[in-house]
């Protein structure tokens, strides 16, 4: 079975085909133990979503926060397949002691990824870490390193890769040459997503373990943004609304068109609209990520309209024979001059997955790309082989939307070197590639 097919098959066989044993024939594997790091938000949306497709025992659940992991523990009883309440841990070490493990998912904040996969795979688990892979790029290439070293699967949660109606565009339209020669992409974000209170500082509350909750990251006082979800607020915990949302469709962009690392990235932009938000992240920023023959050009901004108010949050891919516009909700192909329009839709499989239309907080129109994505990362994990967002695609988008950061912030075009991995002829700059580490935690560069 190809990639391709084990995807549809994935997309349609198991969304009709019962759990359990018909779930294992399909996917020939034996049952995988299985733990979580980050019980939040995205940890339950990736959870349960590998829940659906596949014959895993949930043994262990991590989190800082007690109240969110027991919930956590629960509602994972209710819906796997064996009822077993998972053992929890509030140390994610004590939790990889166990080498018991043949799955871990990571969904802590970003400061988090790093030390973490490492260690998973260190104790000989498979692992599927959300995006941004880092908060500096050392940091990724790190995370790199260990795959390799330890032979371990890493799959990265850049989903689009395995979006249903984004394979289609890719194949019935890039692959088949409509856009004709692409020159330059348009990739943006319109949502109103920064956050925008100012909430006093306050002790945590004793349900969050808000020592651990910072690790290696600058400790800043705690208010009620930090924690959950808007953790993002902050450049201590993330890498802003670069690191959250063009990682995406850049990443998106890189696996339609084929490209690498670019060679060079120019940014700008800053806080210009509002700044009396306690977040400390931009809140309009344009990046240029320039390769050999073509731009891929990002644009957020969290204020007013968006010039396409159909495609938000999107990648416009410009050919000289027709434009592609691709985002999580649709694709549309608009030839130049004579030719057919192409549009396609996400389909949410809500009929398939019922228990998805009534899942708190649930993206119902992304759930079954994670399905895909997981089926991938299991296919992989079988075979040995490479996921589709494997850890070096990972890095590779993670680390050009860290370079778009430090531009912004040297005011400066920044030339990288993909084979030393480092940025060419900026002593200063390429300081900033390793973001030091709060004691007593230690960078894993230097490990």
């Amino acid at each position: 079975m190809n990639r391709r097919q084990f995807i549809q098959t994935g997309a349609s066989g198991l969304a009709l085909a019962a759990l359990g044993s018909q779930a294992q024939q399909l996917l020939n594997i034996d049952t995988k133990r299985v733990g979580l790091i980050g019980t939040g938000w995205y940890g339950k949306a990736d959870l349960f979503r590998l829940i659906q497709v596949a014959p895993v025992e949930v043994v262990s659940l991590c989190d800082v926060d007690s109240k969110m992991l027991n919930e956590a523990a629960d509602m994972v009883a209710e819906r796997q397949l064996s009822k077993k309440r998972p053992r929890v841990y509030g140390d994610y070490r004590e939790m990889l002691k166990e080498k018991d493990l043949d799955i871990v998912l990571i969904a802590t904040p970003d400061h988090w990824h790093a030390l973490a996969m490492i260690e998973a795979v260190k104790a000989g688990a498979d692992v599927y870490v959300q995006k941004p892979i880092s908060v500096d790029i050392l940091e990724g290439q790190a995370m790199l390193a260990a795959a390799r070293k330890y032979g371990r699967v890493v799959q990265v949660g850049t989903q689009r890769r395995s979006t249903p109606h984004l394979i289609e565009a890719k194949e019935r339209i890039v692959d088949q040459g409509l856009l004709g020669n692409v020159a330059y992409v348009e990739i943006c974000c319109y949502y109103h997503m920064r956050a925008r209170s100012n909430p006093p500082n306050e002790c945590p509350p004793d349900h969050l373990d808000y020592e651990m909750y910072v690790g290696p990251a600058p400790k800043i006082p705690y208010n009620a943004l930090i924690h959950p979800r808007s953790w993002r607020a902050f450049m201590e915990f993330g890498n802003g609304i670069v690191g959250d949302m063009c990682i995406h469709m850049l990443d998106m962009v890189r696996w339609m068109l084929g490209i690498g690392m670019p060679n060079s990235v120019s940014s700008s932009g800053g806080i210009l609209m509002d700044p009396n938000s306690r977040a400390n992240i931009s809140d309009t920023q344009t990046a240029s990520f320039n390769y050999d023959n073509m731009n891929v050009v990002w644009t957020h901004r969290t204020w007013g309209s968006a010039p396409d108010p159909q495609y938000p949050w999107a990648a416009i891919i410009y050919g000289d024979k027709g434009t592609l516009k691709a985002s999580v909700n649709s694709y549309d192909f608009i030839p130049r001059g004579r030719g057919e329009k192409i549009h396609g839709d996400v389909v949410m499989e809500l009929d398939q997955y019922p228990i998805d239309r009534t899942e708190k907080d649930l993206e119902r129109h992304v759930a079954p790309a994670i399905r895909g994505h997981m089926i991938d990362f299991l296919h992989a994990i079988e075979n040995r082989g490479r996921p589709v967002a494997d850890i070096e695609e990972g890095y590779t988008s993670t680390a050009a939307c860290i370079l778009a950061n430090l531009a912004m912030q040297t005011g400066r075009t920044l030339h990288w070197d993909n084979n030393r991995g480092q940025i060419i002829g900026d002593p200063e700059a390429n300081l900033l590639l390793k973001r030091p580490y709060r004691a007593p935690w230690t960078h894993p560069s230097e490990s």
